[in-house]
């Protein structure tokens, strides 16, 4: 008897690893489907106080609100857009790109005079490059061409899915809320509700503030890049100040991302009295907008959304990254606000708890 009831034991705990293993693959292979509804839920969360000015103050039904909602988000979206595509002619005019020697003339001037000027002050940093072949990466133009179609429709078809889960999301408010309310355990109804409400108000906040964070940079960018004379100013700072979203990676990128296009911007011109003390005035300024960032913004931002210490989200930010890379980062305090909503709601009695959620 006691055989069979081990037998039986081991048999179910393999039947329930084999099913989690089942699960995760599944969950794997379908992972573009939950990043389209992740991306959904966020632009529904954004939406959310439009649709709602909507209704309570111009008095519109439901439906109405979120047709215009979606209007107002896809007229952003194409000014967008639209806003790119003179960014990208005009780079494509600067870097010759339909002249592949042009192109690799124009660089290897800005390399040498670069190297003439660092040389000049001892520095001989590029040594290790002195070989480099800038031909070869031309060579890789059609792959390239081949690689942004595929992305391109890749694009269009994710678009497309976001735009369609969105609008469903945002019509039926509490579609969301009965497909998790389905899994939710008998007698615990009620406080998944009443958590669930707490964490849609405090992302939809979080995600309104990083909107104005990102509008913030924007203004500061284009400022500093209109002063000293860039081109597409206003575009090529929506475009850093985007990838501010990306906690402590994103301004890296974004610092390099400026530079390259100022200083692509004047490709041609003398680099020790021209290109260099542009692409100074731009780090000086770029740097001033990042302190900015870092000590007024983000800590704003953070204790008023989503009611947590700076450090606690520096911690959980470099968890998630180290956990899952860049998506990690990004997602981690989304995930952390509602973990600790749904903790404060379950397990309110324990210390540890009450500790992470008496702001809450």
């Amino acid at each position: 008897m006691e055989s069979k009831t081990i037998s039986k034991g081991i048999l179910q705990a393999v039947a329930i690893l084999i099913g989690v293993l089942a699960l995760l693959f599944f969950l794997y292979k379908i992972k573009a489907v939950i990043i389209y509804i992740a991306i959904a839920a966020v632009v529904s969360l954004i939406a959310r106080p439009i649709i709602r000015f909507f209704k309570k103050y111009l008095k519109f039904n439901n439906t109405l609100a979120v047709v215009i909602a979606m209007f107002l988000l896809l007229l952003v979206l194409f000014g967008i857009g639209s806003l790119l595509i003179p960014l990208i002619i005009k780079q494509g005019e600067n870097l010759s790109l339909l002249n592949s020697q042009e192109i690799k003339s124009n660089f290897e001037r800005l390399y040498h005079q670069a190297n003439e000027y660092l040389l000049s002050r001892n520095i001989n940093i590029f040594d290790e490059i002195k070989d480099i072949d800038f031909a070869a990466g031309f060579k890789q133009i059609p792959n390239l061409l081949n690689t942004f179609v595929s992305a391109f429709g890749s694009f269009t078809v994710g678009l497309f899915s976001v735009l369609f889960i969105s609008f469903f999301l945002m019509k039926d408010k509490e579609i969301l809320h009965k497909a998790l309310y389905a899994i939710v355990p008998n007698g615990s109804e009620g406080r998944f509700t009443k958590s669930f409400s707490k964490i849609k108000d405090l992302l939809s906040r979080y995600f309104i503030g990083l909107v104005f964070q990102i509008t913030i940079l924007f203004v500061i960018y284009t400022v500093i890049l209109l002063l000293v004379g860039v081109e597409n100013a206003i575009v090529i700072a929506f475009l850093v100040a985007l990838l501010n979203l990306i906690p402590y990676i994103g301004p890296v990128i974004g610092l390099f991302l400026i530079l390259f296009l100022t200083m692509t911007n004047n490709v041609g011109l003398d680099f020790r009295t021209q290109i260099l003390p542009t692409a100074l005035w731009v780090l000086l300024g770029y740097s001033f907008a990042q302190l900015i960032d870092n000590f007024i913004s983000q800590p704003v931002i953070f204790s008023k959304s989503v009611k947590s210490h700076p450090l606690e989200i520096f911690l959980v930010i470099i968890i998630g990254g180290l956990l899952f890379g860049i998506t990690g980062m990004v997602l981690a305090v989304p995930t952390y606000t509602a973990i600790k909503v749904i903790l404060k709601e379950f397990l309110a009695e324990n210390k540890i708890v009450k500790s992470l959620t008496r702001q809450l």
